[in-house]
């Protein structure tokens, strides 16, 4: 089958389709991952987005299904070098074809990665457009540049719950029992399934939930999760963190970490072609200790910004300083811009992290 991907500067690749016919546009980003292939295509950060994968190898353990940070693919198109046919795996149930057509979105392969990933480093992420089916260039590019930027997106509502629902830890004390609120702007499942395992009971509610209604369930802790697109257009979690700031401990991964920020009084830009992969050194300068992190992320926090100076940075990225994680000096406070569930990625800050949430909603 046919296909072709088309960028807003007017370059053309045609490859072989695979997974549904059709067209999708979004921002073309890469990660450099070599596995974990299943988690990144079903995080839903990546709503808004064609994925590219710069290990050329993709597929050859198959899917088993098992690892969804969701309940489906988010990412709305697969890029690929080259595609494995025939998956080994004990738990594979499908190839990765398989799972891109069940999901109805497009992939393409035979695309030389290198040259987008050089591409993307040197010029910044560009809009795209993905066509399954047609080696019409020309109407690729067309679609591409007809896309509105990324900012300009209403993503979160795409991907946050629709109504509010608890979950009850199988470990939880019943002497002492902590329920953490989870904010969801496109949460991966890993983030709860950290919570769970600590034995806090999580109730997760819709990105637009009110402050008061998050009042209402009587939390421990209020907890915002990762998600697509600009920080800014998080108005709801901007709002929850700056009433709740004081009366409860607040905690925010990704996005909300961002979230966080900009309702401390800091601000947020969007990176030339942002932090995506497994392998992320973070050093932390409490611990002295670089962590190698798992992170997907396009925006970034300003640390000359905080009106508050209350506000401390306490982590930064080792390749280009950019913030990695901050804290308030009085209130119950911090987030990181990483992923310490990590799913994919290394293991390094799961612990530490999650032990800390735990203390800091009350258990001790």
């Amino acid at each position: 089958m046919n296909a072709v991907l088309g960028l807003e500067d007017g370059t053309i690749i045609k490859g072989t389709g695979f997974g549904a016919e059709g067209i999708v546009t979004g921002e073309l980003v890469f990660t450099t991952q070599y596995t974990g292939y299943e988690e990144a295509l079903t995080d839903p950060s990546y709503k808004g987005q064609i994925l590219m994968f710069t290990y050329p190898l993709i597929g050859n353990y198959g899917v088993s299904e098992s690892c969804f940070e969701s309940d489906g693919v988010k990412a709305e198109g697969l890029v690929i070098r080259e595609e494995c046919l025939e998956p080994s795996h004990y738990l594979s149930k499908k190839t990765i074809f398989k799972l891109m057509e069940d999901a109805g979105k497009p992939g393409i392969s035979g695309v030389d990665t290198r040259m987008l990933t050089i591409k993307s480093r040197e010029y910044g992420t560009m809009r795209s457009a993905l066509i399954n089916g047609s080696d019409d260039g020309e109407e690729a590019v067309r679609l591409a540049r007809e896309l509105p930027n990324i900012s300009e997106l209403d993503l979160i509502s795409k991907v946050t719950c629709p109504q509010p629902f608890r979950i009850e830890s199988p470990l939880r004390d019943p002497n002492n029992p902590v329920n953490v609120v989870l904010m969801d702007f496109g949460r991966k499942l890993s983030i709860e399934k950290s919570l769970l395992a600590r034995g806090m009971d999580v109730t997760v509610v819709p990105a637009s939930t009110s402050p008061s209604q998050i009042s209402s369930y009587e939390p421990d802790m209020l907890f915002l999760s990762n998600g697509p697109g600009d920080p800014q257009a998080a108005t709801g979690g901007i709002k929850a963190v700056k009433e709740l700031a004081g009366e409860l401990p607040i905690v925010g991964i990704c996005l909300g970490h961002q979230i966080i920020s900009l309702a401390l009084g800091g601000d947020t830009y969007k990176l030339k072609f942002g932090h995506r992969g497994a392998n992320q050194p973070v050093k932390d300068f409490e611990t002295g200790i670089v962590h190698i992190t798992s992170q997907n992320h396009g925006f970034a926090v300003d640390p000359n910004s905080f009106e508050q100076a209350d506000v401390q940075v306490t982590q930064v990225n080792a390749n280009d300083k950019t913030v990695e994680g901050i804290s308030h000096k009085y209130l119950d406070m911090f987030s990181v811009q990483y992923h310490p569930d990590a799913h994919p990625g290394p293991m390094d800050t799961e612990k530490p992290f999650f032990d800390k949430v735990l203390k800091l909603a009350g258990r001790k």
